[in-house]
């Protein structure tokens, strides 16, 4: 694992419920043609082979378009499929255990919901980057904390790592998070729940272009 976190962009998130069985790879695929610069397979519901079978199909298609693969909650599936690091929720393992498991190089993200001081306390323990939401109303997440764009102008006086705004983010209202200091948005719905993925995948990667 030598891959690093990319300096901005749309990090998008996979969703089983949004996207066939059997259709992940394809869909990525998408999503990067579309410019995504970052991907996170989250998948909960199939069993342990399958998700390690379709894990590293997707590292391999990550690797193959050097695009950093990232494993949602699980450090063990990160490292059985090859990933490039893997993202830690409350209910997770700290992010130096993760380091330990997943070598120096590896991508440790943090999830700090609205809690400046978590992203401190990760920071401090090796995260990669933080991340933090929701900042809006979030089909996948609806039960999710509320932070606001205001937090990411304090993250990024604070914090000297990568920030990432996620929860019920649009083409629309994105662009007020990069403003406030998002460096990635990181994307569920919005990419895979759309019925052109690439097109969706576009239309995020633009309100970067705008701001170069």
């Amino acid at each position: 694992m030598d891959a690093v976190v990319p300096p901005r962009g749309l990090y998008a998130i996979t969703d089983s419920q949004l996207i066939p069985h059997g259709r992940v790879i394809d869909r990525v695929a998408q999503a990067i043609d579309g410019g995504a610069v970052m991907i996170q397979y989250r998948e909960k519901r199939l069993p342990r082979e399958e998700r390690i079978a379709e894990a590293r199909a997707l590292a391999m298609l990550c690797r193959e378009r050097a695009v950093p693969l990232i494993i949602n909650d699980d450090a063990e599936l990160a490292a059985a499929c090859g990933a490039d690091g893997v993202h830690l929720g409350r209910e997770d393992i700290p992010p130096d255990q993760a380091r330990r498991r997943l070598g120096p190089r590896a991508i440790i993200g943090v999830s700090c919901y609205n809690q400046l001081e978590r992203a401190r306390s990760a920071a401090n323990a090796g995260a990669s980057y933080v991340a933090f939401g929701r900042f809006f109303p979030s089909l996948s997440k609806p039960d999710a904390v509320q932070a606001l764009p205001a937090l990411l102008s304090r993250a990024r006086r604070e914090i000297d790592l990568p920030i990432v705004a996620i929860g019920g983010i649009t083409p629309v209202n994105g662009s007020a998070l990069l403003d406030a200091g998002a460096d990635l948005l990181a994307v569920i719905e919005g990419v895979f729940g759309q019925p052109d993925t690439r097109t969706a995948a576009q239309s995020y990667a633009a309100l970067f272009d705008v701001k170069d």
